[in-house]
């Protein structure tokens, strides 16, 4: 199927950038969300100029399903700054998520102090919670909240406005929908996004994104790839994405009427499994390897040259 250029960046999102930019006074410190497999690929380079002056702690999400080794180098990275610092977090296992008020603190350390020579000891912090859609924003709001607080769907376009959240650690949350940047420059930033269901699989050719997420996973995780589908490695040599995506659909032993291959159950199969982890704890890229994304400019278009791996959500996205 050939390439073609998709206009993907409706309102809603726009609308998102206002409201990060309107309610940025009202808090003291941006807490940035960043899906653990794809540090580099979910970080909306939009992020840093729509914050710009504000502290910022940045959270890697779904730690469980990334690489240990590689998310601590991700840590390393994002914490070089003196007003920045990272912490690895999972909702689910509830990994790191008690360090998220005293790296908080830490950051507003001076600010806490100024407060406290005024008499405001007592004044609660406000943090915006940003990221991209389906990173995981409304699970830590109720995580944090101590309660179902915020909508909590394993896709994207579920958080639809702004809202405020008072939580258990002394930290009021203002959750803003999820949004991604006008255009991506580079195509793998797509795939990951997709492959991590930043997008929405409804609007994918999700045979051929399976097929290139089976072309990554055995090139750069072959022992994984090939226990979790009991697959010969050495006889997938010369092997292209289509290949091994057939590999997979006949181990598995998915046919269809006449024998074919159901090479659609088996892309399901495969997005499913990376997605939970079940293939491995995997990360898609690594700090050395990552180059800084250009932070888009204000007005710039929304062509996209999705290589099959973005398209457009629908007006009702917006996202975890």
């Amino acid at each position: 199927m050939p390439s073609q250029t998709i206009q993907w960046f409706p309102g809603h999102m726009a609308k998102t950038r206002r409201l990060i930019t309107e309610n940025l006074s009202q808090v003291d410190i941006v807490i940035e969300l960043l899906d653990a497999r794809i540090p580099k690929s979910s970080k909306n380079p939009e992020i840093d100029r729509l914050t710009a002056g504000k502290p910022k702690l940045t959270l890697l999400t779904k730690a469980s399903l990334a690489d240990p080794a590689a998310t601590s180098k991700w840590v390393a990275a994002y914490s070089k700054n003196a007003n920045a610092k990272a912490l690895a977090i999972d909702v689910i296992t509830g990994e790191g998520v008690k360090g998220i008020a005293p790296a908080i603190r830490e950051i507003l350390s001076e600010k806490l102090k100024r407060y406290e020579m005024k008499g405001m000891s007592g004044r609660k912090i406000r943090a915006m919670i940003v990221g991209i859609p389906n990173v995981g924003k409304s699970s830590l709001v109720n995580k944090l909240g101590g309660g179902k607080k915020a909508k909590v769907e394993d896709r994207p376009g579920v958080t639809l406005t702004k809202q405020w959240v008072t939580t258990s650690i002394g930290i009021e949350l203002l959750d803003m929908p999820g949004v991604l940047w006008p255009k991506f420059d580079d195509a793998l930033i797509g795939e990951n996004l997709a492959f991590t269901g930043a997008i929405r699989d409804a609007i994918l050719d999700i045979e051929e994104l399976a097929a290139k997420l089976c072309l990554r996973l055995y090139k750069n995780h072959t022992s994984l790839f090939c226990a979790r589908y009991k697959l010969d490695a050495e006889s997938l040599t010369d092997a292209g994405q289509y290949d091994l995506l057939c590999a997979v659909a006949r181990k598995r032993g998915f046919l269809i009427s006449g024998g074919e291959l159901d090479t659609e159950r088996a892309s399901t199969i495969v997005l499913d499994e990376f997605r939970e982890g079940k293939i491995g704890r995997i990360t898609l890229e690594l700090p050395e390897t990552a180059k800084k994304k250009p932070a888009p400019k204000a007005d710039e278009g929304a062509d996209v040259k999705p290589d099959k791996a973005q398209s457009e959500p629908t007006s009702e996205e917006s996202n975890d």
